[in-house]
């Protein structure tokens, strides 16, 4: 029973997405090899060996980087069964086919793996599966990271002193009880998300710092979607590694909303938050759903400052809504906050993708910019009305390949967002 699990591109973080599945399917009895094609190559000899292969795929840039794979998978291994898991699997559903690929699970995919690493594994051939449950409710257990590479080999937070600390990466919540027109979890969870249980994270964590880590990234679409688990998760944790540091992901809106929880941040080590911003013409955050207005995040970074707690923004710059005008604005306000060396110098190319599925369709304006679906890009391309917009994401995109120089907050050194 020999399974592969491949990652593509997780973000520079060990691959939870690999971790989790690995668990399950080791406790089904299956003989699981995790391979982090961001850090290691395809090894032949596994592939060939092997019964069942699956691919994470958690964004779009994992999504990219995995097509040529699967032609390898195939190319090594002619009868393998390949199965691709994870967000952006059922959002290219039929382009996966298309490239080989038998089984598209989604993100709360670990009971399915089993069944089809199973079936695949014991028959020789895919035999039917049960109706498959795409957000089905999971009794979670502990994530095993065994034979994953070591957290040195993958992104480091570099801190304003010029220290590093070693990362580690884990989930407490999946899913987002949001819906924001962009935001490609909205096709797959539709307003749901799924609470992993304190004393699992707290175990997948414990691993963790015994590999050296002394900082956990919380990989959750929003850290505050159950506000109640996050006030208990940093307690406990805080409790557990009084040294341990972290941080997490919150919607201005929440941060609004729960600004008690602020202060509990900052005491029980949360060195940074990072924040949807998106843009700061209401006009744009109100197309793209974000729940937030110019004046909240204005608010939102004042109540962050207040608390002691580093802010870091992150927007969609370039849209077919900006102009030349409103992305000037966009600087100035980040400028007037203070918050110019909190933002990763990407994030002033970032460009809004339109991909399968997504409620950015819904808008007739977005209909009227883009062409027809890239299987390469796996978007919808668009170009600006005013092609000066275009040129100028080209230029910041050049600017941002720049190496960063130290700055006065803590920042991950591979700060990719897609």
């Amino acid at each position: 029973m020999r399974v592969v699990l491949l990652s593509t591109y997780d973000l520079g973080r060990q691959p939870f997405g690999l971790a989790s599945p690995a668990a399950w399917l080791r406790r089904a009895g299956h003989d699981v090899t995790c391979i982090d094609l961001s850090r290691e190559k395809l090894s032949a000899d596994v592939v060939a060996a092997a019964d069942f292969a699956a691919l994470y795929l958690p964004m779009h840039t994992a999504t990219r980087l995995a097509m040529p794979v699967i032609s390898r998978l195939r190319a090594l291994n002619p009868a393998i069964t390949i199965a691709a898991y994870g967000l952006y699997a059922p959002l290219n559903d039929a382009l996966l086919r298309e490239h080989g690929v038998s089984v598209v699970l989604g993100p709360e995919a670990e009971a399915d793996l089993v069944a089809a690493a199973t079936s695949a594994c014991t028959t020789g051939t895919l035999a039917p599966l049960a109706p498959l449950v795409p957000l089905a409710r999971l009794t979670f257990i502990q994530p095993d990271r065994t034979g994953l590479p070591g957290l040195d080999r993958y992104a480091s937070l570099q801190m304003p002193d010029g220290s590093r600390k070693l990362v580690g990466a884990t989930d407490a919540t999946r899913g987002c009880k949001h819906r924001c027109r962009h935001c490609p979890i909205v096709p797959v969870y539709d307003g749901q998300f799924r609470v992993v249980p304190v004393d699992v994270v707290l175990a997948d964590v414990r691993a963790q710092v015994d590999q050296g880590a002394t900082h956990i990234t919380f990989g959750d679409p929003d850290f505050f979607n159950g506000p109640t688990h996050a006030r208990k998760l940093i307690e406990a944790l805080h409790a557990e590694f009084p040294s341990l540091t972290y941080d997490a992901i919150i919607k201005v809106e929440h941060l609004l909303q729960q600004r008690e929880l602020l202060p509990l941040l900052v005491r029980t080590g949360c060195l940074f938050i990072t924040s949807a911003v998106e843009a700061v013409d209401d006009e744009v955050l109100a197309k793209l759903e974000k729940g937030h207005t110019r004046a909240d995040f204005i608010e939102a970074a004042g109540l962050c400052r207040a608390a002691g707690l580093t802010l870091v923004p992150t927007f969609v710059a370039f849209t077919p809504w900006t102009t030349i005008e409103g992305y000037r604005d966009l600087r100035e306000v980040v400028e007037s906050l203070g918050l110019t060396s909190h933002v990763s110098p990407i994030q002033w190319g970032i460009r809004l993708l339109v991909t399968w599925q997504s409620r950015l369709l819904e808008l007739e304006d977005i209909k009227n910019v883009i062409g027809p679906f890239d299987e390469k890009t796996l978007t919808f391309p668009w170009r600006h009305p005013d092609p000066r917009v275009d040129e100028l994401q080209q230029h910041m995109m050049a600017l941002a390949s720049a190496p960063r120089l130290r700055t006065e907050v803590p920042y991950l050194d591979e700060p990719w967002y897609c």
